[in-house]
């Protein structure tokens, strides 16, 4: 009766469910793998976004690499802007995914170490995008200024290619060994992304708060592959026993019509 199982067609298709099932498995594991690298790494952007504020210095220092538990803890400096060495970081987007300029200002501390402000988004004044754009001041003299610690930025963490051969004071990268060697100075590893204060008449826009990465998402692709590789056995089974149903039914009818014959005189 099962004899069909033998023939070329059904052992292709049982070796392939075969190869099915181990291979869902092994991506909802997967799947599963992510949702908890990417639920930790929520845990902590939400954890440093929550924590006290905390003077800079604390947490980095010139040379220092900024590491994944320090990244977006909110750090307070005091000193003052140094708007003469400012430079502008191409090809940024705002919330609304205009292409404009991020605005890097030296800030320079009591005890005389840089630590470098993105003070948010600008747009670019033009097509070309060759000059210098108008930035808004900021506040003068000395004054206390708070944001988010972030990493230096690199071509292989971003993507984004360290061009040279750019228009007077406008970089690709925000990178504090970078910075360091030209401003000459003893440049804190990282930099901060400006919460406080707020600028004049909201510009430049202070780049926005982190989002949680959608974790969820990939809880259920795990469920989604699992039930998958639950299915094809399933499946087969099923079509297993509709082969047998149509060849009972074939072999009925066959029947039938043999004895509905007259007989041979």
């Amino acid at each position: 009766m099962y004899r069909f199982l033998l023939s070329r067609q059904w052992v292709i298709l049982t070796l392939v469910a075969l190869l099915l099932i181990p291979t869902m498995i092994r991506l909802g594991i997967w799947q599963m793998h992510r949702y908890e690298e990417r639920t930790a790494r929520n845990q902590l952007v939400s954890n440093a976004l929550s924590a006290e504020p905390v003077p800079v210095e604390k947490l980095t220092s010139p040379g220092h690499v900024i590491t994944t538990g320090e990244r977006y803890h909110t750090v307070t400096a005091k000193g003052r802007f140094d708007t003469d060495d400012e430079v502008v970081v191409r090809r940024r987007t705002n919330s609304d995914d205009e292409v404009g300029y991020h605005v890097l200002t030296p800030f320079v501390l009591d005890d005389g170490k840089v630590l470098l402000v993105n003070r948010g988004w600008i747009p670019a004044d033009g097509p070309s995008q060759t000059a210098f754009p108008k930035i808004p001041a900021p506040a003068r003299g000395e004054t206390t200024v708070t944001g988010r610690l972030m990493p230096d930025e690199t071509t292989a963490a971003s993507g984004i290619k360290n061009v040279k051969g750019l228009p007077d004071r406008q970089v690709m990268l925000i990178n504090s060994a970078q910075e360091a060697r030209r401003l000459g100075a003893q440049v804190l590893g990282g930099y901060i992304a400006q919460t406080a204060p707020e600028p004049k008449g909201d510009t430049p826009e202070l780049v926005g708060r982190p989002g949680n990465e959608d974790a969820a998402l990939n809880y259920a692709y795990a469920i989604q592959w699992w039930l998958f590789a639950a299915g094809v056995p399933v499946g087969w089974v099923v079509l297993v026993r509709r082969e047998l149903r149509d060849r009972r039914e074939a072999e009925a009818e066959e029947r039938t019509t043999e004895e509905s014959q007259p007989a041979a005189v």
